[in-house]
């Protein structure tokens, strides 16, 4: 059978590429190993959908750490501003919730998928679902089709390869878009988990201390050998029975791993009071001493940190939390204060990428071309979403560079097959 243009997976960025492709003229078909379509993007934000971020897109690409400004080009042609737009004109009112994140009205990811499924199916896209595609055909370094698991083979000039990463791979996110790279001679930088809780075998941590506790607004930095931070992410944390998680744990996943790389342990720092410097602190728990002088320390400090936290620092700083906060001598508030200001965790690893949010490394970006994401190797071969080696944070960033890179890929793509209809 003979297309312009075939897409292989219907994830985020499969599903835009194909709408992308038949907007532009191209007879498209669209491939998907799963019964039904869009099957990760149901999963996302917990079910929601956090379908882009509201923000500049030179700031979206700031929070794609993984490679982004790879991603110039493309968003010259295709940006998060024409996600939102894209989703408005096709019946689904977005609406903005914190740190610029933009959900369905529905909160509902289902209203996501039909959307981008309909209007594929409404431009003419072939969608074949429980169909897996075993190999790309190719002839003198360009794409001429695919060959599926049944035998079947299916013709086109163009191929776009949206298979999504290695994470979450109960959905069919099971790495085949590598397979297909190296296969047409494609490097694939090493694979690891973003996005991802950090597990800890301190003590606090394996008896459970702190497990269910949440701080908010708290800074986390992952620090060097020197012990000077990398990288630090100002968000809310979660203390669990196998480490940390919360965004701001998630965030530093990808540098930790980095770290894990070149020694057995990485540090990461907690800062629970980052608005306030040590000299602030100083003097407000002095004011406390003034003006509570009979109370104890425990008493005296309420509020000043969530109680349970509180208490575990006290006993870390070898402080009485009984004691009249008038016997509370200077040095050993300033041990206190260094332990709010920077409690340190040693972390031996990250949950492993089929559980992680994000696939971090994936098809070298060097084989790529940046405006069309065509392959520098194969002609009409094209590579779009997670299978690249781009991964960004939590909040609608990795989602937004799928949507973006699949909408290029099939406008690129359908502009090529149509010199083949002359």
């Amino acid at each position: 059978m003979t297309k312009d243009v075939i897409v292989i997976g219907a994830g985020t960025s499969g599903l835009m590429a194909a709408i992308s492709a038949a907007e532009n003229g191209a007879r498209t078909l669209l491939i998907e190993k799963n019964k039904r379509v869009g099957k990760k993007l149901l999963l996302t934000g917990g079910g929601r959908c956090n379908v882009t971020n509201n923000r500049s897109p030179e700031d979206i690409i700031a929070h794609i750490p993984g490679n982004g400004k790879f991603l110039y080009s493309a968003f010259s042609q295709f940006t998060n501003h024409d996600v939102m737009a894209f989703f408005e004109e096709n019946g689904v009112s977005l609406k903005e919730e914190d740190h610029g994140r933009m959900f369905p009205v529905t909160n509902k990811s289902k209203s996501i998928v039909d959307c981008l499924l309909n209007r594929a199916l409404e431009l003419g896209v072939e969608v074949l679902t429980q169909e897996t595609v075993k190999r790309l055909l190719t002839d003198e370094g360009r794409i001429v089709g695919v060959q599926l698991d049944s035998g079947e083979r299916h013709v086109a000039p163009c191929v776009i390869v949206s298979t999504g990463g290695r994470t979450y791979d109960h959905t069919g996110s099971t790495g085949d878009g590598y397979r297909f790279a190296k296969k047409t001679g494609h490097t694939v930088t090493p694979l690891f988990p973003t996005e991802s809780p950090l597990l800890s075998k301190e003590k606090f941590i394996t008896s459970k201390t702190l497990q269910g506790l949440s701080l908010q607004d708290i800074k986390l930095s992952v620090l060097n050998e020197k012990n000077k931070p990398i990288v630090s992410h100002e968000m809310d944390l979660l203390f669990t029975h196998f480490g940390l998680s919360g965004p701001a744990a998630l965030r530093c996943s990808m540098f930790v791993n980095r770290e894990l790389e070149k020694h057995p342990t990485a540090t990461v720092s907690l800062d629970a009071l980052p608005s306030k410097e040590k000299e602030d602190l100083l003097a407000d728990i002095k004011k406390r001493r003034l003006d509570n002088e009979q109370k104890s320390i425990k008493n005296a400090l309420k509020g000043f940190l969530p109680e349970r936290y509180l208490d575990f620092l006290l006993e870390k700083a070898s402080i009485d939390s009984s004691a009249t906060i008038k016997s509370w001598d200077e040095k050993s508030m300033l041990d206190f204060i260094s332990l709010v200001k920077d409690f340190r965790v040693s972390i031996n690893g990250t949950w492993p990428i089929e559980k992680s949010f994000v696939t971090g490394g994936g098809i070298s970006l060097k084989e790529v071309q940046p405006k069309s994401m065509e392959s520098k190797k194969v002609a009409g071969l094209f590579f779009t979403g997670e299978v690249l080696d781009i991964n960004g944070y939590t909040g609608g960033y990795n989602i937004t560079a799928a949507f973006v890179t699949g909408h290029v890929a099939g406008k690129h793509a359908a502009e090529i097959a149509s010199y083949y209809n002359y």
